[in-house]
């Protein structure tokens, strides 16, 4: 079975897959093999700057995370050159995970689910969902940034409605880490049943 772990911004979805980590499930954050797919060097890296040129290079020829951050959250052309070179990447590397993996199902941390359309690659969609003020407030003190540019990148992204309208688990993290970690055991239960039963 997999699973594809989602939610917005500051919803807690890295701690959830932190506690799948502890109950022995193995997991692939979407995220982290995107960002490892434009390491200097890498396929990935000279096909950015096939497309981009050194506009977005750093004095040590590494991508400039932030610079590019900012021209694609403003310019839909690049954010679409990008994600033609990145997509294809980290969905093999996904592929590869899947084939690979020694737990009984594998949780693949996707945070743009509904928005890429690939709920239909995943047998079930878990949300790990919170209203937009806790969410602020998370990214704001974790990333350091003001409330204004977390506001920019939640509207980027799907809207709490149409999250909740492709899940087929929700784990609402308005608490504690406790009470995370007890619902993601309920989840995991869940899971483990669900496979006995098949």
């Amino acid at each position: 079975m997999i699973v594809g772990l989602t939610g917005g911004i500051g919803s807690g979805k890295s701690a959830a897959a932190n506690f799948f980590m502890d109950l022995g499930i193995d997991i692939i954050d979407a995220d982290l093999v995107a960002k490892n797919a434009l390491k200097k060097n890498s396929k990935g890296y000279n096909l950015f700057i096939e497309k981009f040129g050194n506009k977005y290079l750093d004095n040590k020829k590494n991508i400039n995370r932030e610079l590019l951050r900012k021209d694609i959250f403003s310019n839909q052309i690049n954010k679409d050159i990008l994600e033609n070179i990145v997509h294809p990447i980290v969905y093999d590397e996904i592929l590869d995970f899947i084939a690979n993996k020694q737990s009984p199902y594998c949780v693949v941390m996707v945070p743009l689910i509904f928005e890429t359309n690939s709920s239909k690659n995943y047998d079930r969609i878990l949300l790990i969902d919170c209203d937009t003020d806790t969410q602020i407030a998370r990214s704001s003190k974790r990333d350091n940034q003001s409330s204004k540019d977390i506001n920019k990148i939640i509207s980027k992204q799907a809207t709490r409605d149409e999250r909740l309208s492709i899940a087929d688990d929700i784990i609402l993290n308005t608490s504690s880490l406790k009470d995370l970690y007890n619902n993601v055991l309920k989840i995991h239960i869940k899971y483990l049943e669900l496979l006995n039963n098949v």
